[in-house]
């Protein structure tokens, strides 16, 4: 392998799990039934393959709950769940709901709008705080990051955005311009030149060690140096490896986007309601955002939706098309989101999601001090990383150690990510229960104790 291609190997690996790695190849041949190859086999043959996803690792026949189930009818907790799964797999109030709607009203032409429509809209906003008033409802996570932009460009008339390093907001060209995940953006030539990175107020490790006032200080230079800077594009919370930035970092970044006139957007796609313990993380930093894009879980993992959510002042561009989709007020969209909330609030998921915080992060700070290869845990909710490192003084990423539990724990029936080739990034359904939890939290334990790195 030669210098260039050996760089690029390294860059895949620290953006997440890869689909080509012997330990994958490895695991077809030794867990995976001759039936399930050969669905593998004939998946390939038809899908385009790219980084991450296809070759795919399993084949699914089921969801149900907390869990998902492959062909031969092995179970796997699923702790990653595309970050869809707030209300767990295939809710029966849910599939009910929509079977129902099946047998009624199944889409919506544009220019006409319906009932079930416009009472999630009325339902979600009125989660929101009062200043977030208006929305619109649009299919995908990426295209909801693109009306987000469109829309501050009108409402401020400058054209640049600033963005975290390391960020991930969609994989369509333009959103991955702004992101800073650098996998997405691998032979694409010139991206947007209106995107200003500045690196992430990372707590572990980073240029800045953790000093969230430098982080602060170098975004305030950029907003004096460039007065072309509109927007200032960011997730609440970093989902990808569970990066939490304090309170202060967060109330004054609100202020210097007041400051300097630039509108606050906020990226809570994947952990959006109830995922932190609060409807939206925003609430743990007692700010609000000037835009705020939502997707994944509003679909109730059954169908593709997502929201931009703004403030009624920037309703004033009726002579623009800042994002009109195919599916923009779709009533089988609208009661899957309507439902998931109904949910949210019926089963009361936020007190659980705070109880299972405490049980959880206590379980992994004992598993932090018995076992030297975790260099660090952060989370909230149902949302935590794990990062493993070769060395605790040095922080070295342990890459091959970290896909080596991910396998061991898929073996026993656990499924999550790696992200940035050594942080286990584990996000449960909120509706799953103790006894789930404890059965998760068994497989990673006895996943650790084969790797040997007793502390």
């Amino acid at each position: 392998m030669n210098g260039d291609n050996q760089k690029k190997e390294v860059q895949r690996l620290v953006e997440g799990d890869i689909n080509l790695s012997t330990a994958r190849k490895k695991w077809w041949e030794e867990q995976l039934a001759p039936a399930t190859r050969e669905l593998l086999r004939r998946d390939a043959n038809c899908f385009v393959h790219q980084a991450l996803s296809t070759p795919c690792l399993d084949a699914l026949e089921h969801c149900q709950g907390a869990y998902i189930q492959n062909l031969e009818g092995k179970k796997y907790l699923d702790f990653h769940g595309n970050n869809v799964h707030q209300i767990g797999f295939s809710h029966p109030k849910m599939v009910s709901r929509l079977v129902d709607q099946l047998q009624n009203l199944t889409f919506s032409t544009r220019r006409y709008t319906n009932e079930v429509v416009v009472q999630f809209a009325e339902k979600l906003l009125a989660t929101l705080p009062n200043a977030l008033n208006k929305l619109l409802l649009t299919p995908n996570g990426s295209s909801a990051i693109g009306i987000a932009l469109k829309l501050a460009r009108a409402v401020t008339k400058k054209h640049k955005v600033i963005s975290f390093w390391d960020s991930f907001h969609g994989a369509s060209l333009d959103v991955a311009s702004v992101g800073g995940e650098a996998i997405f953006m691998d032979h694409m030539g010139p991206v947007a030149t209106w995107a200003e990175r500045i690196p992430p107020p990372i707590t572990y490790r980073g240029i800045f060690e953790g000093n969230e006032s430098k982080a602060l200080e170098y975004l305030e230079y950029i907003l004096t140096k460039d007065n072309q800077i509109g927007a200032f594009l960011a997730e609440t919370i970093r989902n990808t490896d569970v990066q939490i930035p304090s309170k202060t970092f967060w109330q004054e970044a609100r202020k210097l986007c007041d400051k300097y006139g630039v509108l606050l957007i906020l990226d809570e796609i994947p952990i959006a309601f109830g995922r932190t313990g609060k409807m939206y993380a925003f609430e743990h930093f007692e700010i609000e955002p000037d835009i705020l894009c939502l997707g994944k879980g509003l679909g109730g993992g059954i169908f593709p939706q997502a929201a931009v959510v703004t403030r009624s002042e920037y309703n004033k561009f009726q002579h623009i098309s800042l994002g009109h989709y195919t599916h923009e007020k779709s009533p089988m969209g609208a009661m899957a989101g309507l439902t998931m909330l109904e949910i949210i609030e019926g089963e009361n998921l936020l007190k659980k999601v705070v109880q299972d915080e405490t049980f959880m992060g206590l379980a992994l700070k004992r598993f932090q001090r018995k076992y030297k290869l975790i260099g660090d845990v952060r989370g909230m909710g149902l949302l935590w990383g794990m990062e493993l490192v070769a060395d605790r003084t040095t922080k070295e990423k342990a890459v091959q150690e970290a896909e080596e539990i991910m396998y061991n724990c898929l073996e026993n029936g656990l499924s999550f990510k790696v992200s940035k080739g050594n942080v286990l990034q584990l996000s449960p359904a909120l509706t799953i229960s103790r006894e789930e939890l404890q059965t998760a939290l068994s497989i990673l334990n006895e996943s650790f104790l084969r790797t040997n790195t007793i502390a």
